[in-house]
């Protein structure tokens, strides 16, 4: 079903609860570099409040001066004169007020933001591979985008105007009875509210019906694309008929939900019209009654329309942006469940240093069982095991599914072993602090991701600090120099999104002059020319091959011709390592899986 995004109304509401709200309080230690311009915020809050009581108490002095006839025309002039400088005077401090509260909350919320952002960033790439799995990446991307944004316009508009809306209602509901007396206020009091309420309700129930609505054209959208993408094998199918009935039965639905929206708008405008404008009308009666008895001046009518309309306002505002915080709040707990779950543990200041602690890549896995988090009932990994001294090349073979990139995964310590040890240098692998660890490892993937910058910020991601000459250099033994010089921006030029600019084989070499210019001490190469054409395949497998001297590497072969010189190459079949050998003593086994493979891929070939 096709959805309406970025809507706010989809996003979930949290109760008001003491929890939340504590929840939320959080967002405060943000603020601990800005709180006094916070309290100044909330004075500027107050302060609109306040002036905008006063307007409609001033404004309603000028209905007053419509019951002055007897009086002389200078002087009714100069009275009117002076109530409109007033209300000029009072409309550029409610400017200035409004202006000094915006700003204010404004810097406050940036900053918060600013802190939320950085904490929520900064635990995301700190979490461990296991918790992407179970995550979505666009459901994380939302949470720093959307989530925050909605907590930015709570504290930008939403809390301030709940308060603001607040005082207004309550303070002009007082004056209410204190100009026009209890008489006039109470039918305003009894009728007013209420009735607001109901249309606010009403009026929500039916922006539900017209999201439904709306969510079944969608639908209907979905029925006629798939059909006229599919035409072909609409056609061929002979399935006309069906597709016709298909969008008869969801035309026929939107005709119906049309109707209920129909009468559900007739009704609210039916109601608005009787009761909304009935309510006026009997209130205004019941004042021009008062009015004709003298029991009220026009001054004072004048004044009771005025704070009337602000109170209305106040009070029909208020639930949307209640709403509003509800939302805040939900955002701030899917926020804060992220900053508060447990992530890897992450030397942020780690400083490379090839010279300190360097591992020489003696690898042993013993009896590894392995189990992704997502799926529990599927053991993915067998009692795994082989060994690798420092330099060698070992080759994982096997079909799709075997486990070849789950131990490229382990090798990595992307994920822990369910039981069993994966052994480096003769120490548990988890002896080793994890960023001391993986900065001397790197991976040469198969769909390589470069970032959306240029070549020359692309191999650099190697090694940050490298000079201009080491990344020169890193290029040349990649293969990747020839071609990069050829472009007229040379190392400048921009890759593009996800490398888009650039062609397979040169992502590729990019990739390799990347793991060039980290020089690791494991290197994991995952069918890193599998989708290569003849020639880039040629290029890219010269360069690996240098780059693999004097490196452990663990190499998955697609092709089985990379890997003939490979010093063991492991076979697995359904998580478990059925052979192991040279090439040539697999190819002596007849009846072993890696010679079927290789007959069978020379056969193709």
């Amino acid at each position: 079903m096709a959805k309406i995004e970025n809507n706010k109304d989809e996003l979930p509401k949290a109760r008001f609860s003491k929890r939340n709200f504590k929840k939320s309080l959080r967002l405060f230690k943000y603020i601990e570099k800005s709180k006094w311009l916070f309290v100044l915020g909330m004075l500027f809050v107050v302060a609109t409040a306040v002036v905008g009581l006063y307007f409609p108490v001033m404004a309603g002095k000028m209905f007053g001066y419509l019951g002055q006839t007897g009086m002389a025309a200078n002087i009714f002039k100069d009275s009117v004169t002076g109530t409109g400088i007033e209300l000029f005077i009072l409309l550029i401090v409610q400017g200035i007020v409004s202006f000094g509260r915006v700003l204010t909350f404004s810097v406050v919320t940036e900053n918060i933001l600013k802190g939320l952002r950085t904490d929520a960033f900064n635990k995301l790439v700190q979490m461990p591979m296991s918790f992407y799995s179970k995550n979505q990446v666009g459901d994380l991307s939302s949470r720093l985008s959307t989530d925050i944004n909605v907590i930015s316009e709570a504290f930008t508009v939403n809390i301030a105007e709940v308060i603001r809306q607040t005082i207004v209602g309550v303070g002009g509901l007082i004056l209410l009875i204190h100009f026009t007396g209890w008489e006039v206020a109470k039918w305003f009091i009894v009728i007013i509210p209420p009735i607001t309420v109901i249309a606010i309700l009403y009026g929500r129930k039916i922006r539900k019906y017209s999201k439904g609505l709306q969510e079944k054209i969608a639908e209907s959208s979905v029925v006629v694309t798939e059909a006229l993408i599919g035409i072909t094998s609409v056609k061929s199918f002979t399935n006309e008929k069906l597709e016709i009935k298909r969008f008869d039965g969801i035309t026929n639905d939107i005709r119906l939900y049309g109707i209920k929206y129909g009468v559900m708008r007739g009704a609210f405008f039916a109601f608005i019209i009787t009761c909304v404008f009935g309510s006026i009308f009997f209130i205004l009666y019941k004042m021009l009654l008062l009015i004709n008895s003298k029991e009220l001046s026009a001054e004072n009518f004048g004044i009771f329309m005025m704070l009337a309309l602000f109170v209305a306002a106040s009070l029909g505002g208020l639930p949307e942006q209640l709403a509003s915080i509800q939302r805040a709040l939900g955002a701030t707990d899917r926020v804060f469940d992220l900053i508060d779950d447990v992530s890897e543990t992450i030397d942020l200041g780690y400083k490379t240093n090839l010279n300190k602690n360097r591992i020489k890549g003696d690898l042993e896995f013993r009896n590894i069982e392995f189990t992704y988090p997502t799926r529990l009932d599927f053991k993915v990994l067998h009692n795994v095991s082989f060994t690798a001294k420092a330099g060698q090349t070992i080759a994982l073979v096997g079909s799709s599914g075997s486990g070849k990139s789950t131990i490229a995964s382990l090798a990595l310590r992307f994920y822990e072993p369910g039981s069993g040890e994966y052994i480096i240098d003769g120490k548990k692998s988890t002896e080793y602090e994890l960023t001391e660890l993986r900065d001397q490892m790197a991976i040469v993937p198969q769909d390589v991701l470069l970032f959306g910058g240029t070549i020359k910020e692309n191999i650099l991601y190697g090694k940050p600090d490298a000079t201009e000459q080491e990344v020169i250099e890193a290029a040349k033994q990649a293969n990747a120099y020839d071609f990069i010089m050829s472009f007229p921006d040379q190392f400048e030029t921009r890759v593009g999104d996800r490398g888009i600019q650039l062609s397979g084989g040169q992502r590729q070499r990019v990739a390799i002059a990347r793991a060039v210019l980290k020089n690791p001490s494991i290197l994991i190469l995952d069918e890193a020319t599998s989708s290569l054409d003849s020639e880039s395949e040629r290029l890219v497998q010269e360069a690996l091959d240098k780059l693999m001297i004097g490196r452990t590497s663990i190499v998955i072969a697609h092709r089985l011709s990379t890997i003939r010189n490979a010093d063991k190459i492991v076979v697995l079949q359904k998580g478990e390592v059925i052979e192991m050998g040279t090439h040539q003593d697999l190819m002596k086994n007849d009846l072993g899986l890696y010679q079927k493979l290789s007959k069978l891929q020379f056969e193709l070939h």
